[in-house]
C-alpha cells in the first residue's frame, strides 16, 4: 500500500492519503488519546509531538507542535496507517463518535450551514481541514475550524476574504465570520 502525503498551508500539519476511505462516519478531530478507543488513533496520539489527527472521509490531517519535525514522525505514522489496512480493515472505525445533536436552525442559519457545506467545506478539505458553523447572532457567523485549519497561520485570511466575503455575498445578513 502507498500512502501519499500533501503539504497543507499550516506548516505543522500533513495529509496523508491512504487511497481507501478513512471515515464511514463523517469527518472528526480527536486531540486526545482518552477521547477515543481506536487503537490506530491511539497510537498516533502516542508519537512524540503530534497534536492531533482530523479524519475526513479519504484522508486524515496530522497536526504536529511547532518543535518536531516532519522527518521524525512522518515514517512512524504512515507505517502505523499501512499496518492498519494491512490487517484487513477497509476504514477507520468512528462507531465511537457521538452524534453531534441536530439543531432547530432558522432560515438565514440553514442559508449559511448550505453555503459553508456546498461552497466552502470543498476547498477546505483540500487543505486537509474542515469549517464547522456554531452560531449566527447580530450579525456574526462563529464558526470552528479543524484539522490543518485549525493553529493555520492563513486561516485569518481564509476567514476573512474567502468565507466572510462568500457569506456576505449569497446573504447581507452577514456583517462578520469569527473562528471560535
Amino acid at each position: 500500500m502507498f500512502i501519499q502525503t500533501e503539504i497543507t498551508p499550516n506548516p505543522n500539519s500533513l495529509k496523508f492519503l491512504p487511497g481507501k476511505v478513512v471515515s464511514n462516519n463523517g469527518s472528526f478531530e480527536v486531540t486526545k488519546k482518552e477521547d477515543t478507543n481506536n487503537e490506530l488513533l491511539k497510537s498516533i496520539l502516542s508519537i512524540n509531538g503530534v497534536e492531533g489527527i482530523f479524519l475526513g472521509e479519504d484522508f486524515l490531517s496530522i497536526n504536529k507542535k511547532q518543535e518536531t519535525n516532519w522527518d521524525d514522525i512522518k515514517h512512524i505514522i504512515i507505517s502505523l496507517i499501512n499496518d492498519h489496512y494491512s490487517m484487513g480493515k477497509e476504514f477507520i472505525v468512528v462507531n465511537e463518535l457521538k452524534e453531534e445533536k441536530k439543531a432547530n436552525h432558522n432560515e438565514i442559519e440553514k442559508k449559511i450551514i448550505n453555503i459553508l457545506e456546498t461552497k466552502i467545506r470543498p476547498a477546505v478539505a483540500k487543505d486537509g481541514g474542515d469549517i464547522k458553523f456554531k452560531e449566527f447572532k447580530k450579525g456574526i457567523v462563529k464558526v470552528e475550524l479543524q484539522g490543518s485549519c485549525s493553529g493555520c497561520p492563513s486561516s485569518t485570511m481564509t476567514l476573512k476574504q474567502g468565507v466572510k466575503n462568500l457569506l456576505c455575498h449569497y446573504l447581507p445578513e452577514v456583517k462578520e465570520v469569527e473562528a471560535v
